[in-house]
């Protein structure tokens, strides 16, 4: 099990702001999963990765992937309290699910750096 955050790299967002953002995602996707899978993936120690895309485009297309697979996702927008615009997206979490169910759609992007 292992959870994938896919952040929108166009935005450039801050450290601390990208930071806050990847932790909604991985939050809020983990409640999106049945409560089985929650549990294995706490007990194998919340296995995640944070990886990019290039556009807004690009990451809606991934988190309609992800839900259309049945995965839990969810899709972050922004509040606009501090840098951006209200209801920007800026990341999507998916997962935990199992390596092989992520795999495809999201095998080839890159992690943050």
């Amino acid at each position: 099990m292992k959870q994938v955050i896919v952040v929108n790299e166009a935005l450039r967002l801050p450290r601390g702001k990208l930071a806050a953002q990847v932790a909604h995602a991985a939050v809020a996707a983990y409640l999106h999963a049945p409560r089985d899978v929650q549990r294995r993936w706490l007990k194998e120690g919340m296995p995640k990765v944070v990886l990019r895309c290039e556009t807004e485009a690009e990451l809606l297309d991934l988190y309609a992937a992800a839900t259309a697979a049945g995965l839990p996702a969810s899709l972050i927008r922004d509040a606009g309290h501090t840098v951006l615009e209200p209801g920007t997206v800026t990341c999507a979490g998916i997962g935990p699910a199992a390596p092989a169910d992520l795999e495809p759609l999201t095998g080839v992007l890159r992690l943050v750096r």
